[in-house]
């Protein structure tokens, strides 16, 4: 395996969130000089030397064991999901620049199941977020993102950037910062790719959240919960959303929406289906507030 600047970077932040208390260190006399844990305490609480984890932050060419691994995590108390990222950032070093790859493309049967279970949103994400299809039903949830420019066609960028989404999610700074995660889980598993990088340029020029979360370092690999939204034609809705990997495409995703038998949201998927024109639109939602 081998190492890279971006490893060293997210032990360094996880370092620094932890106190001692959280950690089970125990707090030395005097004033601390920096947030969170020394390096020594880290290099303590995982048994290695204070030099030894040292050259892990600074992004030297060493080669931990897995026990080593292990260890670092549970003194940072990172969970599954960090630590499978911080897996991933030593694993695919970033080097020099590589070539875009593939196309994404949907098998046929991926869109044929798509259009089956029309009566619920139903969306293919690729790297990065790509939505690479979508039903009927989730252009109208969300966006009909094949009217979009190519470029354009991310659900992430279009979570952050897009004011209509912002006015969409009635939690929208949750969705939002998990949405973040999970393209930092990407940017590990697939370092310094050319598209990846022009899409957190972008983001971080024009969202000022972006970059607040982008700078954590936090990851986010949640596959399956419940969303609240405010629909501007149907208006509230709760719905539970369930992603599923595709063992035979392993960089696509397959998330699907639903909303609980009889309930009232349920009705609003069914209003939603008959399209625009059978309901009645709503007032304009109030501006949503970033503070």
């Amino acid at each position: 395996m081998g190492q890279s600047a971006e490893f060293g970077k997210f032990l360094k932040v996880m370092r620094a969130r932890l106190s001692p208390e959280d950690a089970g260190a125990q707090e030395p006399s005097g004033a601390r000089r920096v947030p969170g844990l020394r390096r020594e305490e880290v290099a303590r609480l995982s048994g290695v030397s204070t030099d030894y984890y040292t050259r892990l932050e600074q992004g030297r060419n060493i080669h931990p064991s897995k026990a080593v691994l292990d260890s670092v995590a549970r003194a940072l108390r990172l969970d599954a999901g960090e630590q499978a990222h911080m897996m991933d950032l030593l694993e695919h070093c970033a080097g020099s620049a590589v070539n875009p790859g593939p196309v994404q493309k949907v098998r046929p049967g991926l869109r044929q199941l798509l259009d089956a279970v029309g009566d619920v949103p139903a969306m293919v994400l690729g790297r990065r977020a790509d939505v690479l299809a979508g039903n009927r039903m989730a252009h109208l949830l969300f966006a009909d993102f094949t009217a979009l420019p190519a470029a354009e066609r991310n659900l992430t960028r279009w979570i952050i950037l897009d004011p209509s989404a912002g006015a969409l999610f009635r939690d929208w700074k949750t969705v939002a910062a998990e949405a973040v995660g999970a393209l930092r889980m990407d940017v590990g598993r697939h370092p310094n790719d050319p598209q990846t990088n022009q899409l957190v340029g972008e983001l971080a020029v024009h969202s000022e959240h972006f970059r607040q979360w982008w700078a954590g370092h936090r990851v986010a690999s949640r596959s399956a919960g419940t969303v609240r939204l405010h629909h501007p034609i149907v208006g509230d809705l709760e719905l539970n959303f369930e992603t599923l990997s595709l063992p035979d495409d392993p960089d696509q995703m397959l998330r699907i929406y639903s909303a609980k038998a009889g309930s009232p949201s349920s009705d609003a998927l069914t209003l939603l289906s008959f399209g625009e024109a059978a309901a009645v639109p709503e007032p304009e939602p109030a501006r949503r507030d970033d503070s």
